[in-house]
């Protein structure tokens, strides 16, 4: 039986996703999570406990749990984890170094800039400092689905928003121009440095700010194909100039008339649960897979190349949080999973567990799928169930210290 090493957190929402993929193709899979290394296996999971901000040690211990087929991550941090073991383990993956450079925003704006890419001015903020221009974007150099990312248009806008992403606990922030234009996602794998596009999505909603979060998704993208070109394009030279080889990543980019703008290229599969929404068709076999199978065999180096997208339009909505509080539940779940196009809610948010909305949260209500003929109409069919659930959230009562 071949084996795959998994890093990852232990809340992630992908993990169970890619247990079921090595069930269905047969895989025995290892994790190394993040889990307490002082108890004995709390998750009964057998996983090995790494330390993701010094996996040293646990990187050490994995040698001896070897050897492993191959290897994959879910997460920023996981994949510089994983990119380091496999530098150890004598396995494709991802280099430490583009990891790395992938996971925070300033080394990433560097190497596009340094290879002639279109990248907007930026700068690390300092006390004190004030931005060349207005209106401009503050972000910390890490972190994922938009947490912490601000717009400014002004001095005043620009304080407040550097002292609110600063509470939050981020050491280092970035500052950056505001780049106008439509937003997309690649899905994609890389083999060699050669970057395969599995999946261009739309971002319908218009992410002009102050907060930016993402919420609708849906491929294939009804840009025309000198758009989907442009992008294709842009997101292999961002690949080149981080120095990703082998693996999956996600990216994210703005388009206008100036060109393709690289928001980031992650080292990483797309987060949460929205990998459900793709299905894959593939020529030498009956059925579809799941975006986690396509990874595992990619991984073990298995010929992907019939792989494609399955017909028809398909899209994920991250529910969002509206407000703070505590969540109490949702009406009109059932009624709603009943509607056109629906495919399924899951719901992710547990009674009594206490949400934050962005920039400060970074978490969703859950995830609503839905497949269709057209772009447009699994669009509509996102919204209009939305709209249809009604989610009770209490007002959290303040800790007294």
């Amino acid at each position: 039986m071949r084996r795959v090493l998994l890093v990852a957190a232990t809340t992630g929402y992908q993990v169970r996703e890619f247990a079921e993929a090595a069930r269905t193709l047969g895989v025995d899979l290892v994790f190394a999570t993040d889990r307490c290394h002082i108890l004995p296996d709390p998750w009964g999971d057998n996983a090995a406990p790494v330390r993701f901000e010094d996996p040293e040690a646990g990187i050490e211990s994995l040698i001896a749990r070897g050897p492993f087929d191959g290897i994959l991550a879910v997460g920023d941090r996981p994949a510089c984890v994983a990119a380091q073991a496999a530098e150890r383990l004598g396995l494709r993956f991802h280099s430490a170094k583009s990891a790395t450079a992938a996971a925070n925003k300033l080394l990433t704006r560097e190497c596009f800039r340094a290879v002639g890419m279109l990248v907007p001015d930026f700068q690390r903020v300092s006390p004190g400092m004030d931005p060349m221009r207005y209106p401009c974007v503050v972000k910390p150099l890490d972190g994922s689905a938009s947490r912490g990312v601000i717009r400014a248009n002004d001095a005043e806008e620009f304080r407040v928003a550097a002292e609110r992403v600063a509470h939050m606990g981020f050491d280092e922030l970035l500052v950056e121009d505001y780049i106008p234009g439509r937003e997309f996602a690649l899905e994609g794998i890389v083999s060699g440095g050669r970057l395969t596009t599995l999946a261009l999505f739309d971002k319908p909603d218009p992410l002009v700010g102050p907060f930016f979060e993402e919420s609708i998704y849906v491929t294939p993208s009804v840009e025309g194909e000198a758009v989907h070109s442009a992008i294709r394009d842009a997101a292999q030279a961002a690949v080149t100039a981080l120095g990703l080889s082998d693996g999956p990543v996600h990216a994210e980019m703005r388009v206008n008339d100036r060109g393709v703008w690289m928001l980031e290229v992650a080292a990483r599969p797309i987060g949460g649960l929205c990998s459900r929404v793709l299905r894959f068709a593939d020529a030498q076999a009956e059925g579809l897979c799941h975006l986690e199978e396509l990874l595992m065999r990619h991984a073990l180096g298995d010929d992907i190349s019939s792989v494609h997208l399955a017909p028809g339009a398909h899209g994920v909505m991250m529910i969002p949080i509206p407000n703070a509080g505590v969540f109490r539940g949702v009406d009109g779940l059932e009624e709603a999973r009943k509607l056109a196009g629906v495919e399924d809610i899951v719901i992710t948010a547990k009674p009594g567990q206490v949400l934050v909305p962005l920039p400060e949260g970074s978490s969703y209500l859950g995830f609503i799928f839905a497949r269709g003929d057209s772009p447009g109409t699994v669009n509509s069919a996102l919204r209009k169930t939305h709209m249809s659930l009604k989610f009770h959230l209490a007002a959290a009562l303040p800790v007294v210290k």
